[in-house]
């Protein structure tokens, strides 16, 4: 019987896997270069925003008491004394009878309560006939999305488009993150060619390379691509020679139960084995170990499997190594329109086509499910989950993870 752990869950790979990580480093990025990272402290604001009441749409500035009773059937009419735009305050004070001319994001003026809208007004040279009351609720009074000491961003935020705004609302530069993570990827296999060689009956292209490269790119993680490995175990260990400063290895190939699967081997008989097999379909042989005190995640060598595991499993690890306390993927309920199969003992990922059907999605299975099936991924738009003994037939309602 082998000393390590076998047919673990998925949730048991994941933490296995980011606890085989090293620590994160901390560094400070422009704000510019920060897409993908991850916050290493809590950002409080440094200003507040609004930074004072100003308008949230086009109209005048006016006192509430001189529209109260504007209506279409009897207008109130102001006198115009000024404008107010974003930049550039209308420096006086709004008196009785008067109105000033406001644009969104613009200062309300001193003395002014509440906006018309442009929309009921009909301006006359320097007056205005007002055809409804001012409404206090569209003035964004100062501080409203948040003030000078607020928690704006959490620690272990990942800095994605919205975020990296916020941050730069509240006054951020620089932002303390964690370094990137160094990823080196290794392709395994005889059978395995580089993209625009010539093919001899029986070889592949090595999709895996460049589709794992582009996975961790896409979050922000450097990709170290080493030279493909043949099947031998002096082309192995000399593909793992120095490395260089890598926090984790990333094999695709070598891991199942045939003759030639190397990389299982090396970990099982020179290197360190944390766990191997995982209930998951399709990707079950990923192994997880060590190699001169690298860790090492191998994936399987069908490229549906590897692309699948990566999403599966070495995404989610690699965010929740640097803190990330929020989901990797987006989920959604579908109705399923096709029958989806259970695999017993098994987590299963099938890939899908989701689309909007009146309120809500429908799961349609692409129809071609074998691990080598690569095109099906890259037209899919989701997995379907399914767990083990839970057969979905056509009407069901399925979670489904986007992709």
């Amino acid at each position: 019987m082998p000393d390590f752990p076998m047919n673990i869950s998925i949730p048991e790979a994941v933490a296995a896997l980011e606890a085989a990580l090293p620590r994160p480093v901390e560094e400070h990025r422009p704000l510019a270069q920060a897409r993908g990272r991850v916050l290493s402290q809590d950002l409080t604001a440094l200003c507040d925003h609004p930074g004072l009441d100003d308008s949230a749409l086009d109209g005048i500035a006016v006192r509430l008491e001189d529209t109260r009773e504007a209506d279409e059937a009897r207008p109130v009419t102001l006198e115009v004394i000024g404008e107010s735009r974003a930049g550039a305050a209308f420096g006086g004070k709004l008196e009785a009878g008067q109105a000033v001319r406001i644009y969104t994001g613009a200062p309300v003026p001193s003395g002014a309560d509440g906006i018309v809208p442009v929309e009921r007004l009909a301006f006359e040279a320097n007056r205005v006939r007002v055809l409804a009351p001012g409404r206090a609720q569209d003035i964004r009074r100062q501080g409203s999305d948040f003030a000078v000491g607020d928690l704006g961003l959490p620690r272990g935020t990942l800095l994605r488009p919205p975020a990296l705004a916020l941050a730069a609302a509240m006054g951020y530069a620089t932002l303390p993150v964690w370094r990137p993570w160094r990823v080196a990827l290794l392709s395994t296999g005889d059978e395995v060619r580089e993209p625009g060689e010539a093919l001899e009956p029986g070889q592949v292209y090595d999709s895996n390379l460049y589709g794992l490269a582009a996975l961790l790119e896409e979050m922000g993680v450097q990709a170290v691509r080493l030279p493909h490995a043949l099947d031998t175990p002096e082309a192995l260990t000399a593909a793992l020679g120095p490395l260089g400063e890598v926090d984790l290895l990333l094999t695709s190939g070598g891991v199942s139960m045939g003759r030639y699967d190397l990389v299982r081997d090396l970990l099982i008989d020179q290197g360190q084995v944390d766990f191997w097999k995982v209930r998951i379909r399709p990707g079950g042989p990923a192994i997880l170990g060590r190699w001169r005190d690298l860790p090492v995640f191998g994936l399987p060598g069908n490229p549906v499997s590897a692309l699948v595991v990566f999403e599966v499993i070495v995404r989610p690890a690699l965010l929740r190594a640097q803190g990330h306390t929020g989901e990797p993927h987006r989920f959604t309920q579908a109705v399923s329109r096709s029958h989806f199969r259970s695999v017993e003992g098994k987590t299963a990922f099938w890939r899908a086509l989701l689309s909007r059907e009146g309120e809500s999605f429908a799961a349609y299975a692409y129809h071609n499910q074998l691990s080598s099936g690569l095109r099906g991924l890259a037209t899919s738009n989701a997995l379907v989950v399914v767990e083990p003994g839970l057969e979905v037939r056509p009407g069901d309602t399925v979670q489904a993870m986007w992709l």
